[in-house]
């Protein structure tokens, strides 16, 4: 049996009933967070292109683009909307042994076909977590390490057949359909890293990408189209293009309530990538026990494993001299001097206004980021890091394992609400976060998914 078939046979067994009540508290938390990104994403300016696309050629279908009101496309465009959406703020979520975001692939998908076909909110949840399930054991078994230096990103090119495993379960495909679904969709996975080198808009793009092609996977599978059932590990096949380093011994479709990869996900309380989590702890933990001010900083020494150097810290001149919010996102100096002087990283601490302020710039030239290869031993299931910072008063070390939002540090859920309320406060007022908020956490009460999506219409958005 080839793995897309085996991981067919998990995606058409797997049943509401076989999930433990932690699966479906876990996956409704990870939903609601997917909807606060999306809903405040669709107001930034590198949504709005896409926005004119799906009325130009979007089609009049049921899909919903989240905080929306007047825009309701097929839902192959819902899914590419919502997925660049939800992903342009850098705060979803992510499995730390694949080094991925899988929420910004899997829910834009879910949420699309559940609408279009009057799926229920049991129905959401199940295809839902088929999707992390599929999205953290491809992207563990093809080392996160090697696809990213091969230049692509896990988040699209994984994201894609996670898409594919979520829309395979909401269309009811069998096993022979859902293993056509996994072919075609390796032949659509398309994510590139050389955003980093531009500070374009690209990454954004890319699970939102993803869930479009899962979705028209799905739907040609269903349709009769085939695609290869030795995707996978064909010699000419998925792993072989995008890792050099992959072992698929362990990729054989099992799913454990107790393994689960919805319980190994990871919130990002800070609105930047996340190999910025761990070190945004420490240097803002530092900064508040002491009450050290910009003035007092001399340096700030970072370590943090070597898959991220390239990612937040390489090459130096550029990561200190970012020209764009996107840049911004993805560079450790700059996350680590507004942290020193805002004491807060959220999105307002990422806009463009701020990336060339002085102020910044001057303290960003007191970081200095290194390989910590002490850190390395357990990455990537853990991604520790380690901050050093010299001060007119003294100084101060410390080193975190977990960052705050991982498995072992979780976010509560009353901590994800404001998480939540923070976010999706330009687009909803109080009582429509209310009733969102109870929406979600009823999920699986609901006979129609469509309930719900009525109210993530009721935004301010045109």
């Amino acid at each position: 049996m080839t793995i897309a078939s085996s991981l067919a046979e998990m995606i058409h067994n797997l049943q509401f009933n076989d999930l433990s009540e932690e699966v479906i508290d876990r996956t409704k938390y990870l939903a609601l967070d997917f909807i606060g990104l999306a809903a405040r994403g669709n107001t930034f300016k590198s949504s709005q292109p896409i926005h004119e696309v799906i009325r130009s050629y979007g089609g009049q279908g049921k899909g919903v683009v989240i905080g929306a009101k007047n825009l309701s496309p097929l839902p192959h465009y819902a899914a590419l909307a919502n997925g660049a959406a939800s992903h342009s703020l850098e705060l979803d979520d992510v499995i730390n042994e694949a080094s991925l975001h899988p929420a910004v692939a899997i829910f834009p998908t879910a949420f699309a076909l559940a609408d279009e076909y009057g799926k229920s909110g049991e129905d959401l949840i199940l295809a839902s977590v088929i999707g992390y399930e599929v999205m953290g054991q491809l992207g563990k078994a093809l080392n996160p390490s090697s696809v990213y230096a091969r230049g692509f990103h896990p988040t699209g090119v994984i994201g894609a057949f996670a898409a594919a495993a979520t829309a395979s379960k909401l269309l009811g495909l069998n096993v022979e359909q859902t293993t056509n679904a996994l072919g075609i969709v390796g032949s659509q996975a398309a994510a590139s890293m050389e955003f980093l080198n531009t500070g374009s808009w690209t990454k954004r793009l890319h699970p939102g990408w993803a869930a479009h092609n899962g979705i028209i996977a799905a739907e040609l599978a269903k349709s009769g189209f085939t695609g290869p059932n030795t995707i996978i590990e064909g010699d000419k096949g998925f792993a072989q293009a995008y890792s050099y380093d992959f072992n698929l011994e362990d990729l054989n479709g099992e799913f454990s309530n107790i393994d689960s990869f919805v319980l190994k996900t990871s919130i990002k309380p800070h609105a930047c990538c996340r190999y910025k989590q761990g070190p945004l702890d420490l240097v803002l933990d530092i900064v508040k026990t002491h009450d050290l001010k910009p003035s007092d900083i001399n340096n700030i020494n970072i370590y943090i494993v070597q898959t991220g150097l390239p990612i937040v810290a390489l090459p130096e001149e550029e990561k200190r001299n970012p020209k764009s919010s996107v840049d911004a996102q993805f560079s450790m100096h700059f996350g680590a001097a507004v942290a020193v002087l805002y004491r807060k990283t959220l999105l307002e601490q990422y806009d463009d206004q701020v990336v060339s302020l002085p102020e910044v710039k001057e303290l960003m030239n007191k970081v200095y980021c290194f390989r910590g290869e002490d850190l390395e031993r357990e990455f990537p299931k853990k991604w520790p890091a380690r901050v050093e910072i010299e001060t007119s008063k003294g100084t101060f070390s410390d080193k975190i394992d977990y960052p705050k939002g991982d498995p072992e540090n979780p976010l509560s859920w009353e901590e994800m609400i404001t998480k939540f309320n923070y976010v999706t406060a330009p687009v909803y007022d109080e009582n429509q976060q209310r009733h969102l908020i109870n929406g979600v956490r009823k999920l699986e009460q609901l006979d129609q998914f469509g309930d719900l999506s009525a109210l993530l219409k009721g935004g301010i958005l045109a």
